[in-house]
């Protein structure tokens, strides 16, 4: 089985957003396709005061709704919080044996599985572990997802600086607007400063509510998910 382990220099940089993206072109090129997101924080209640994470939903919905919600992700907590702190204000704990066999479960079942990571890099994942110690566990290369805001040299250049000590390799960066564009200098010159500040190969430029598949920016062809993470570096 083949892999990616999608993280952000921060949290709500899209890697949701991007992670959906590529499980969408994998199905529509006949490639079965799972999503794993270990722990999700930050859940809304619909109208009937139901518990509803977007991030899950969202993956369920790319994936066909083949897959169940809790198999995509098994632990989910209300409050908007870092994961150990969500699951503390409801008096539980993080359960780290699950979070391990919920990745583990993918790996008979689909040929390809996008492993989204929690908040930023080292986001603590459980009271002794981050994100980046289970993203080392998985194995898989490592997809940054960052923002095209002023602070994305910095916080991209310590995020790939922090995964390259840990010996993993990086598949690459898929710089997101995801905020409405203001048109500033930063906006608009942080894709050629940090493709000349890193070797890390940039795979996309995503506009504000863009839809559809990731291109690459200079190709502007669909990227071969399948060989990027066969090609980490």
């Amino acid at each position: 089985m083949q892999g990616l382990f999608i993280t952000g220099t921060d949290t709500d940089v899209g890697k949701t957003f991007v992670t959906a993206a590529i499980a969408r072109q994998l199905r529509d090129e006949s490639v079965q396709v799972g999503i794993y997101k270990p722990v999700c924080s930050g859940g809304e209640r619909d109208d009937d005061g139901h518990l509803r994470w977007a991030d899950v939903e969202t993956h369920f919905q790319a994936l066909g709704g083949e897959f169940t919600r809790e198999q995509i992700c098994p632990q989910c907590f209300e409050a908007p919080a870092a994961p150990p702190v969500a699951a503390r204000l409801e008096n539980r704990e993080i359960d780290g044996e699950l979070i391990t066999s919920g990745h583990v479960w993918w790996r008979d079942r689909v040929d390809f599985l996008l492993v989204e990571g929690v908040g930023g890099w080292l986001c603590p994942l459980t009271q002794t572990s981050n994100v980046a110690d289970f993203a080392k566990e998985c194995g898989w290369p490592i997809l940054v997802v960052a923002s095209r805001t002023l602070g994305t040299l910095n916080h991209t250049l310590l995020t790939l600086e922090s995964i390259q000590a840990r010996e993993l390799e990086i598949a690459g960066i898929v710089l997101n607007q995801h905020l409405p564009p203001t048109g500033s200098v930063a906006e608009q010159t942080n894709p050629v400063e940090l493709a000349q500040l890193t070797e890390v190969p940039i795979l996309a430029l995503v506009e504000f509510d863009a839809s559809g598949m990731l291109r690459h920016p200079d190709l502007q062809a669909t990227i071969d998910w399948r060989g990027v993470a066969s090609s980490g570096r």
